[in-house]
């Protein structure tokens, strides 16, 4: 395949930033995305020039981490598909690919295609966690879990916290990665302990971070590659709601 990519250089937080353009051949279209754009770095070295930068890791899509915009698209064009998971098969030959770093006042560009996104550690610290003994471990069937509650909050933890969400909401709303998280532990006996001051801090960590507000759009789910539904928000809200209302009769500490 040949192509012709359209993407984002920043230098630094201060740079202003630009689109620059370059040729790519020889593509094989059982590449994925994240290999192609290795081969387009080997390109610029060779040429001598500085080489792209972009988040990856896992290159498994469980990290997170390749949080790309391609063609205004997070993730690309393929649904519940990480980047490092999109092949270029579903490409044309000579097209012309756009790539940019999330679009976020919370999620700063750091240089080219990568962003800040310690907000979202900041989120879970606030209240990522549970009360447990430590030590062994304790039985499986010791705490008996009804099968919908288990499935309702596993299909919550399986956000890998990548933006999209935020990237592509016009709010830039982090409503469907903190409801994720928060509802991931508030399902779980387990996590029953700190239910009331989890929702409030990681709500009040969230709005402190600058992401905007949820008007029920709808493109956050549509993006997600984890499939997470918009459910998640509205048991965030009805937490949210009981946690404050206990809140002012008797303060969480």
């Amino acid at each position: 395949m040949k192509l012709n990519l359209r993407i984002w250089r920043q230098k630094s937080p201060l740079d202003k930033g630009r689109f620059e353009e370059y040729a790519l051949d020889n593509v094989s279209e059982d590449s994925s995305f994240l290999e192609m754009l290795d081969l387009l770095c080997e390109q610029l070295v060779a040429e001598g020039k500085e080489a792209l930068a972009f988040d990856h890791d896992c290159r498994e899509g469980i990290c997170g981490m390749c949080a790309l915009t391609i063609n205004g698209i997070p993730h690309g064009p393929e649904k519940q598909t990480t980047t490092c998971q999109l092949h270029m098969r579903h490409f044309k030959d000579g097209e012309t690919i756009t790539v940019e770093p999330w679009r976020a006042k919370p999620l700063p560009v750091i240089k080219d295609l990568v962003v800040d996104r310690s907000p979202f550690d900041r989120i879970i610290q606030s209240g990522g966690f549970i009360s447990a003994r430590t030590g062994s471990a304790v039985d499986a069937n010791a705490v008996p879990i009804p099968k919908q509650t288990a499935d309702t909050a596993m299909d919550a933890a399986a956000c890998i916290g990548c933006g999209a969400c935020v990237a592509a909401c016009p709010n830039a709303s982090a409503m469907l990665f903190t409801a994720a998280k928060v509802s991931h532990m508030n399902n779980l006996p387990q996590g029953e302990v700190e239910k009331d001051r989890r929702t409030l801090a990681m709500v009040t960590t969230m709005d402190g971070e600058g992401f905007g507000g949820c008007t029920n759009v709808g493109e956050c789910e549509a993006v997600c590659p984890k499939g997470i539904s918009l459910d998640m928000i509205a048991q965030l809200n009805r937490d949210y709601t009981s946690a404050q209302v206990k809140n002012f009769f008797e303060p969480v500490s």
